[in-house]
C-alpha cells in the first residue's frame, strides 16, 4: 500500500515536471508578446512621446481625458460597430448555409470547397488593392456595368454614404470562407449515426439540419460569433489599403485612427491611449457577449 502511494506521488511529480517543461516556453512567449505590450501600451498612454525620442514626458491622464471627449474616436468606434453588426448578419448565415451544402454533398463537392476557400488564401492587403481598383470610379466593375446600360460613373469608395458598406462587403467576401470551414468542422464532430437514425425515422435532410444538426452546432456558432465580434472591432489592413479611413471619416476605424496618430502624426502617447481604449472596449463587448450567451445556456 505504501509502495503504491509512493509510486503515485512519483508519477504525479513527473507529470508536473513534464507540464512545466512544455508550458514554460509558452508562458514566456505570452509574457513577452502579449502581457508586456499591453502593460507598455498603458504606460505609454500616460506620456507625451513621438515614438522616436528617448525622452517621454509624463502627462498623467491627459491623453485619456482627450480620448473620452474625442468625437473622431467615437465615430470610428461607431463604424467598428457597424462592421461588427453587418458582418454577423451576413457572415454567420452564409457560412452556415455553405457548410450545410458542402456537408450534404460530401466528397463530390470538394471542388466547391476549393473555389469558395480561395478568398481566404489571399492576404488582406492584396484583397484591398484588388478591390480598390475593382471599385474605382473611372475603371471599376460597377462603372463599367453602369456605362454598358447607358448610366454614369459609380463612385462607391469616394462616396461617404456608400464607402463603409462597400468595404464591409469586401470584408464579408473574404472571411465567409473562414466561417464556412469553421462550421464544416462543427458538422464533422456530429456523429453520422444521428443522421442515419433520423433518416430511418422518416426525417428529411432539412428536418435533420434544423432539428438535430443546428442545435448541436450552437457551441460552434457561439465561438464563431465571439471571433467575428473581436475581429470586426480590431480590423485594420484591408480598410486602410482600400480607403485610408476616407472619404472624410466615413470609413475610419479605431485601428486606422490609432495608426495615423501613432505613425503618421508621431503622437505615440495618444496613439497608445487609443490602443488602450480599443483593448478595453473589445474586452468589454466580448465579455458581455460571452456572459449573455452562457447565461441563456444556464437558463
Amino acid at each position: 500500500m505504501k509502495g503504491s502511494t509512493t509510486l503515485a506521488k512519483r508519477r504525479q511529480r513527473a507529470s508536473a515536471i513534464c507540464a512545466a517543461v512544455f508550458l514554460t516556453p509558452v508562458i514566456i512567449l505570452m509574457l513577452v508578446y502579449f502581457v508586456y505590450p499591453i502593460i507598455a501600451t498603458f504606460a505609454n498612454s500616460l506620456t507625451r512621446w513621438n515614438g522616436i525620442s528617448p525622452e517621454k514626458i509624463f502627462v498623467g491622464s491627459y491623453n485619456w481625458n482627450k480620448l473620452i471627449h474625442d468625437a473622431k474616436f467615437w465615430k470610428a468606434f461607431g463604424n467598428n460597430i457597424k462592421v461588427m453588426a453587418i458582418s454577423l448578419i451576413v457572415q454567420m448565415p452564409i457560412g452556415i448555409l455553405l457548410a450545410t451544402f458542402l456537408d450534404a454533398g460530401g466528397k463530390k463537392f470538394n471542388i466547391f470547397k476549393i473555389i469558395w476557400f480561395l478568398p481566404l488564401l489571399m492576404s488582406s492587403v492584396a484583397v484591398g488593392y484588388l478591390f480598390h481598383y475593382a471599385l474605382a470610379t473611372n475603371s471599376g466593375i460597377f462603372t463599367a456595368i453602369s456605362e454598358l446600360f447607358g448610366g454614369g460613373k459609380v463612385d462607391l469608395l469616394g462616396n461617404q454614404g456608400t464607402a463603409l458598406y462597400a468595404v464591409i462587403g469586401v470584408i464579408c467576401w473574404q472571411f465567409i470562407p473562414f466561417y464556412m470551414v469553421y462550421y464544416m468542422a462543427g458538422y464533422s464532430s456530429i456523429d453520422e449515426s444521428l443522421y442515419e437514425a433520423a433518416i430511418v425515422d422518416g426525417a428529411t435532410r432539412t428536418q435533420y439540419v434544423t432539428k438535430i444538426a443546428l442545435p448541436m452546432l450552437v457551441p460552434t456558432i457561439k465561438s464563431a460569433i465571439v471571433l467575428s465580434i473581436t475581429g470586426s472591432l480590431k480590423y485594420f489592413d484591408l480598410v486602410y489599403v482600400m480607403t485610408g479611413g476616407g472619404p472624410g471619416e466615413s470609413t475610419e476605424l479605431m485601428a486606422t485612427y490609432m495608426y495615423k496618430e501613432s505613425f503618421s502624426k508621431y503622437n505615440m502617447g495618444y496613439g497608445s491611449s487609443i490602443a488602450g481604449g480599443m483593448f478595453i472596449l473589445i474586452t468589454l463587448i466580448a465579455g458581455v457577449t460571452m456572459y449573455v450567451m452562457n447565461r441563456k445556456k444556464e437558463d
